[in-house]
């Protein structure tokens, strides 16, 4: 994965919110996953990406909303720090990760803005921020630790991201791949979210575990969607017309793949030491991950990507 060194990057939708922690014993507040681990297929106490099932609550989808815990969190040091600052264009891209993430971000933008009306009925708006930080943040979707992974929340549109979760959870405790494509598989997943949220396709989630259930064919799609993008990434631009991507391997394809085969709910049970129990599902076996990522990434469209009106996933 190359950027264009003459590509500038945009890094108004970014912001780093530093280390937050807990306050308080026990730190109440936290936001709560349905079941508890089982419900999450987590492995070593961490839950894996299932947060977004969850999140979902706060658009009615499933009743209730998410409690804000006060005191909980100390937001002290949560303001925005200069992590982005530096990153303006794609030679540093290809010399940070972290204005690697900017580009990215970049990239899935001008994808979707062109993307999004063409072949839908929706405008495109894009996501408020994409927010990274370490430890603990508060979101419009209640309070939420390192623990929960990457996640979308779709009351403040904002993605967020502890970036210290791909070395310390997906590789170590996931025996998930590393490389520089996977946070971008991830953060296009998370976009995908947001597209879904645009389409209103979240109103659509009924049921909430098992192999067919609306939560299974909800986060396909977006493996989906983040296929979409990543075949059409060389051909995104910046503002200035630049290309942002020079090159996309198969090596960085297969970076992806491998993720998604690492965040499979049938591979983290097996991880975890349980059975594999297809009823406990929210997010999808490995194969069927990787199968609607290609399916995203060989045909490129909307229609192609509805998870919700396939028989078989």
């Amino acid at each position: 994965m190359r950027f264009n060194p003459k590509a500038r990057l945009d890094t108004g939708r970014m912001r780093d919110r530093g280390r937050g922690s807990r306050s308080g014993a026990g730190g109440g507040g936290a936001i709560p996953i349905p079941g508890g681990m089982a419900a999450g297929g987590g492995i070593g106490g961490v839950i894996i990406v299932v947060l977004f099932l969850v999140l979902t609550q706060c658009m009615g989808g499933g009743g209730g909303s998410l409690p804000t815990g006060d005191g909980s969190i100390d937001e002290s040091r949560m303001g925005n720090t200069d992590r982005y600052a530096s990153c303006q264009t794609g030679q540093d891209a290809n010399d940070s990760a972290d204005c690697a993430r900017v580009a990215v971000e970049n990239s899935l933008y001008s994808f979707w803005k062109t993307t999004l009306p063409q072949q839908s009925n929706a405008s495109f708006r894009p996501e408020k921020e994409l927010d990274t930080f370490s430890g603990a943040t508060s979101t419009g979707c209640g309070q939420a630790t390192s623990d929960v992974g990457p996640f979308y929340c779709p009351v403040d549109q904002t993605i967020y991201l502890d970036t210290t979760f791909f070395k310390a959870v997906l590789q170590q405790q996931l025996g998930g791949p590393s490389g520089d494509f996977v946070e971008p598989y991830v953060i296009a997943h998370e976009y995908g979210h947001h597209i879904q949220n645009l389409l209103g396709t979240m109103g659509r989630v009924k049921t909430q575990q098992g192999p067919t259930s609306d939560s299974v064919r909800l986060e396909l799609q977006a493996d989906c969607y983040a296929g979409m993008w990543a075949k059409s990434a060389t051909t995104t631009n910046d503002a200035t017309g630049q290309a942002l991507f020079s090159s996309l391997t198969d090596a960085d394809i297969q970076q992806a793949i491998a993720a998604a085969t690492a965040v499979g709910d049938d591979r983290i049970q097996q991880r975890s030491g349980g059975r594999v129990n297809s009823e406990q599902w929210t997010h999808g076996s490995a194969a069927e991950r990787v199968k609607w990522f290609r399916t995203g990434f060989t045909q490129g469209s909307l229609d192609a990507c509805d998870t919700f009106a396939a028989n078989a996933l």
